[in-house]
């Protein structure tokens, strides 16, 4: 059987695409570049989202402001890219030297949410902390202070981790704590995350399997009981794979949510078009922000935003296995499980494949809570991005070309003049 010349032709093009694409994912810097430009991406579009999202509830809740909102997430974007570029740039060493004052420092302030005075209720958790005109959420500060110290913890473990007593010990009681801290504020959601991240810390370092089947069988009973001592929490559960048999009541957030995303087709009604953020869709700006982008960008901007997840998922995880030092194994594992996990826990909500249990979308959805924590995380993808072997070199080879083209720029210009 032969093949026509034409087919030939196609197959050596597929060939030599497939070629040029695993020599451009083999460079050095590959990892900096798919950080730099994911995130850059999805913190663009994140604001144009918040800005879309959130404008009818600014101009209603704000005294005809449609920007307040926008204003507010625009603030804190500027805020944290500096944290995130300095977090960038700090040495390995002095990352590691904040995971116990890190861990301290989330521990005060989830116990400060429970004080009276301190303490905010925000639809039924008491999981913010009023500081002065300053308001967070403790809780997402401690995703990241968890990974960092459980990074630091098994780095120093490295050569104990055969044993599964040190696998487990101290880290179960101590994060096991801060989970339930978390949990008596009523944040189911962020719970579920942090036993995601914990579960996922485990499994990089080996824990044997057994020790996941149990682990999984305690958050599965766990959540069974705390979403019994709310209502609200229960109707959610067990109605949330068909929102529309109670329209009305539990059901009418996922409803609508999943209204948006039908009705945004391929492509979208256009930016500011969505019909659902003018009061039918609650949360519209925050954990229900991917159902409006949906429905304003249609599944090519779903599809476009799934994959920048994913982008940064591949370069989080290739800096794991490329690094020879064990502490940025962990902690680039840690990072890439915390934001593919919310990420997959956000998306599977707004399309009523998992209950509604409050969990914004990273960098896209509105909060300055969720965004600085995050962004930091990803400085620091970038700073172990730019330690990957031939990295380094790579990027001082880049300047010492730029900086002889722009001498070289400047010596022609003179001899011109």
């Amino acid at each position: 059987m032969t093949t026509t010349a034409g087919q030939q032709r196609r197959q050596g093009a597929v060939a030599g695409w497939v070629a040029a694409t695993k020599h451009a994912l083999d460079r050095p810097l590959t990892s900096y570049y798919l950080l730099l430009g994911a995130s850059t991406l999805l913190l663009t579009i994140g604001l144009m989202m918040v800005l879309s999202a959130s404008s009818v509830y600014s101009y209603t809740q704000y005294d005809g402001n449609s920007y307040y909102v926008f204003f507010r997430q625009l603030t804190w974007v500027v805020l944290a890219l500096p944290i995130a570029f300095v977090a960038s740039r700090l040495p390995h060493r002095l990352i590691r030297g904040l995971a116990w004052p890190g861990l301290a420092v989330s521990t005060v302030l989830l116990v400060l949410t429970q004080v009276p005075g301190l303490g905010r209720e925000v639809n039924g958790n008491t999981n913010w902390l009023a500081l002065g005109p300053l308001t967070i959420q403790p809780s997402e500060i401690a995703k990241l202070a968890i990974i960092l110290w459980c990074a630091d913890l098994y780095a120093r473990k490295e050569r104990l981790l055969g044993d599964w007593k040190h696998t487990l010990i101290p880290v179960l009681p101590v994060t096991g704590l801060l989970t339930l801290l978390v949990i008596k504020g009523g944040d189911l959601g962020t719970a579920l995350v942090l036993f995601a991240i914990i579960l996922g810390m485990l499994w990089v370092v080996g824990a044997p399997a057994r020790l996941f089947g149990g682990a999984l069988l305690v958050v599965a009973v766990l959540a069974l009981w705390l979403a019994s001592t709310s209502a609200e929490r229960l109707e959610r559960l067990t109605n949330f794979a068909d929102p529309f048999k109670n329209y009305e009541g539990a059901g009418w957030q996922a409803a609508h949510g999943l209204f948006a995303m039908s009705s945004g087709g391929w492509f979208g009604k256009g930016i500011s078009a969505s019909q659902q953020k003018w009061g039918s869709l609650p949360e519209a700006h925050t954990d229900f922000i991917f159902a409006v982008l949906g429905e304003e960008l249609g599944l090519v901007g779903t599809l476009l935003v799934l994959a920048l997840f994913l982008t940064i998922a591949y370069a989080g995880i290739r800096v794991a296995t490329r690094t020879t030092d064990p502490f940025v194994r962990y902690m680039a594992a840690g990072i890439t499980i915390w934001l593919t996990v919310q990420m997959m826990i956000n998306v599977g909500m707004v399309l009523a494949l998992l209950p509604v249990i409050g969990i914004p979308l990273p960098l896209v959805s509105y909060g300055g809570s969720a965004l600085l924590p995050s962004l930091v995380a990803l400085g620091l993808l970038v700073s172990f991005a730019r330690s990957e072997p031939g990295a380094a070199a790579a990027l001082k080879a880049k300047r010492r070309r730029r900086t002889a083209g722009v001498t070289a720029n400047g010596g022609l210009s003179r001899r011109g003049k």
